[in-house]
């Protein structure tokens, strides 16, 4: 079996900049700048933002439920404490702090262009 590691995940946003904003400024990512581009290091991660194309259609966004990319994922410490600094920035949460099984603490928040976002806390001695 080949070895993969994670290198980026790839937005499409009308507005770069506000997207990289919101990633900075509510869940702590590092703006990367560099010619014609920006993007986000986040929590290990790359995040590339690319502007929309204004003369390519893009296609709708499917209606929920439905197959491909649901949610991002990121891990949280203090779960609770978190939701209340980026609720205080009022950032919209679609499920609040939840515990979903032993040792598992969720909540769910909305991004830039309705990507969803899941911040988890997981308990290590149920892992």
């Amino acid at each position: 079996m080949p070895v993969v590691t994670w290198d980026h995940v790839h937005l499409r946003s009308p507005d770069p900049e506000a997207t990289a904003v919101w990633l900075r400024d509510v869940l702590g990512g590092e703006i990367v700048r560099g010619p014609g581009r920006i993007d986000v290091k986040l929590g290990g991660a790359n995040i590339f933002i690319a502007p929309l194309e204004p003369n390519k259609p893009m296609n709708p966004p499917p209606p929920h439920p439905h197959q491909g990319l649901d949610h991002i994922g990121l891990t949280v410490k203090d779960i609770d404490a978190v939701a209340a600094e980026i609720k205080a920035k009022g950032v919209e949460f679609t499920r609040e702090p939840t515990t979903i099984r032993p040792g598992v603490r969720v909540c769910f928040i909305r991004g830039p262009e309705n990507i969803s976002v899941e911040l988890l806390e997981r308990d290590k001695k149920y892992t």
